[in-house]
């Protein structure tokens, strides 16, 4: 059975200088990575864009924008207004469209307001937004955040630590719930350490709940590439025919779609397609560390060197 969802509340105090608002985007989950759990999941009211006030005093920063529900921007204003607060700066994580599409609605409401991104120009209207680097700091009375720029999901992807609590703003290379999508594995996966190692805390994350012990979370996902990519491994060294033509013929070929079928063989059919743009990039690291060829005319994947994996 699949695990149920928990729902979230559309404004709820996190710790004393954090405070969570939905971004009211709720949509389908769909998991790919977690064991006899890889199905289309309801997530109506439970999932969506989080966006999070930081900070105690009359100024806060404001950490991604939803994706420009109206909905949205009434809760912030509430909120500002029982804090009796005002949003100085907002550090977007990511360009993807959840993440920053409310920015036009927030500078709306606070036309003093500064934008943060690192590589603006990713976004289409980016103009005066400031980029953001390794190590940058934002800080407010009760929240200082340091920048740790993390590329996997996105290349323009940035964690923040929030120093007060040792925890993390994640992003989506660390979800609440499930596991993340990627642009690059290779990058992705040194990001992964890269974060584990930054705090001790809490994991903001920019879907789903808040996870207590952020750095066991990541252990996790870490873990969870490295058992894909063995299975890959394993679906390559295996033989496609019997040992006596396979010695004919050499190391098997494999396209990635027949290593999606064996290796989610109790997934439905219909989730073949999203799973193999996983494969393909466990299949791309390992070509990039010249552990597997593929074949560019008949897109076939095979072992460069069975001694080496």
């Amino acid at each position: 059975m699949a695990t149920q969802l928990t729902p979230l509340r559309e404004v709820e105090r996190l710790s004393s200088n954090v405070i969570r608002i939905l971004g009211g985007n709720p949509g389908k989950v769909i998991e790919l990575n977690m064991r006899f759990a890889s199905r289309q999941r309801e997530a109506d009211n439970v999932l969506g864009s989080n966006t999070y006030l930081v900070g105690t005093g009359k100024q806060r920063l404001l950490i991604d924008t939803g994706e420009g529900k109206p909905s949205w921007i009434k809760l912030l204003e509430e909120t500002l207004q029982k804090e009796n607060a005002i949003v100085t700066k907002a550090i977007i994580t990511h360009w993807h469209h959840d993440h920053q599409g409310g920015i036009e609605h927030l500078q709306q409401s606070s036309p003093n307001v500064i934008i943060y991104k690192n590589q603006p120009g990713y976004s289409a209207s980016s103009d005066g937004w400031l980029d953001i680097i390794e190590g940058q700091r934002f800080s407010v009375d009760g929240a200082s955040l340091r920048a740790v720029h993390s590329p996997g999901h996105t290349k323009d992807h940035m964690a923040l630590v929030l120093e007060e609590e040792d925890a993390m703003f994640t992003g989506d290379n660390v979800l609440g719930h499930g596991t993340a999508v990627f642009e690059d594995l290779a990058a992705y996966l040194k990001s992964l350490e890269k974060m584990k190692d930054a705090f001790q805390g809490r994991a903001y994350p920019g879907h789903g709940p808040v996870i207590e012990d952020g750095p066991s979370k990541i252990l996790e996902y870490i873990k969870h590439r490295k058992q894909r990519e063995d299975q890959v491994i394993q679906v390559l060294k295996s033989s496609k025919s019997s040992p006596e033509v396979a010695a004919q013929t050499g190391e098997p070929e494999w396209t990635s779609m027949e290593i999606v079928k064996i290796i989610y063989k109790d997934v439905p059919e219909s989730l073949h397609l999203p799973a193999n743009r996983g494969v393909l990039q466990v299949l791309r690291k390992l070509e990039e560390e010249e552990k597997v060829i593929e074949d560019s005319k008949t897109e076939k994947w095979t072992i460069r060197d069975r001694a080496a994996l």
